[in-house]
């Protein structure tokens, strides 16, 4: 890949790395969620600006280093990108047997309001998080606040999960101030159901727990319902156990509701 090759898109030449599909077409909000910003304002009033492949431009090389090429391009929607490799079998799948392609990445501040409506899409799917779906009022503005906290602190960050361009789920891990606990963080993890079955929360764990090893987090923690036992499942399997539990931890549906604490050593 070219030495100065523009970092904000390294998540969309990832995508093209993984993809073996013959021709992807993506939405322009389908990119910008893989690579968390905005497209530049060429990319939405030229054709000509995803047809460059010449220097001093260098975005180009995040498909054409994986061997694709643009096709063509609807200006201000989506762009049909087309594979160039033709001497190996596994790109030239039938089209109607494409590929789902995930993208794990840390979130950016642009993100606010797809996080929002994440978060919402979730809360409205389960009865198992610890807010329902209208518990909380969230604002762009406060949610930014959130994240640039996160961005500050170097024990919590958030990370998504972007399946074929579209926010699927997201992981928190956030540490707190105590010295004595900078070895800690605790977990929230949410995966829409469209996107369930997909390996998207192995996912989210396994790029946050080597964060974590990163910044010298030893030790994670997570609450969960005792009634949620998919969940319980999917957390002992990424080897969390349970260490305790905790008595009429919430009320939902004016019911109280008992939690496990669940821990794992990395």
């Amino acid at each position: 890949m070219a030495k100065l090759f523009e970092s904000k898109y390294i998540p969309l030449a990832n995508f093209f790395k993984q993809s073996t599909n013959k021709e992807i077409t993506l939405q322009y909000s389908e990119i910008e969620a893989v690579i968390g910003q905005i497209l530049p304002n060429a990319a939405y009033l030229s054709s000509s600006w995803w047809k460059k492949t010449k220097p001093p431009a260098l975005h180009y090389f995040a498909w054409t280093d994986n061997g694709y090429s643009v096709k063509s391009v609807e200006l201000g929607k989506s762009v049909l990108f087309h594979s160039n490799v033709i001497d190996k079998e596994e790109r030239l799948l039938d089209e109607n047997n494409q590929q789902d392609i995930l993208i794990i990445r840390e979130a950016e501040l642009e993100d606010a309001r797809s996080f929002i409506r994440l978060q919402e899409s979730i809360f409205s799917e389960t009865d198992f998080m610890l807010y329902g779906k209208s518990d909380i009022q969230m604002t762009v503005q406060s949610i930014r606040k959130e994240m640039t906290n996160w961005k500050n602190t170097s024990n919590s960050i958030l990370l998504f999960a972007i399946m074929n361009g579209q926010f699927a789920g997201y992981v928190l891990f956030t540490g707190g101030p105590a010295p004595r606990a900078l070895h800690r963080a605790s977990v929230v993890i949410g995966v829409k159901q469209e996107f369930s079955q997909k390996g998207i929360a192995s996912s989210l764990m396994h790029h946050g727990e080597k964060w974590a090893k990163e910044v010298e987090i030893s030790k994670l923690e997570l609450s969960v319902i005792k009634e949620n036992t998919n969940a319980q499942k999917l957390y002992k399997k990424l080897g969390f156990d349970i260490e305790g539990d905790r008595k009429n931890a919430l009320i939902i549906n004016g019911q109280f509701v008992d939690e496990f604490y669940m821990g794992k050593l990395i």
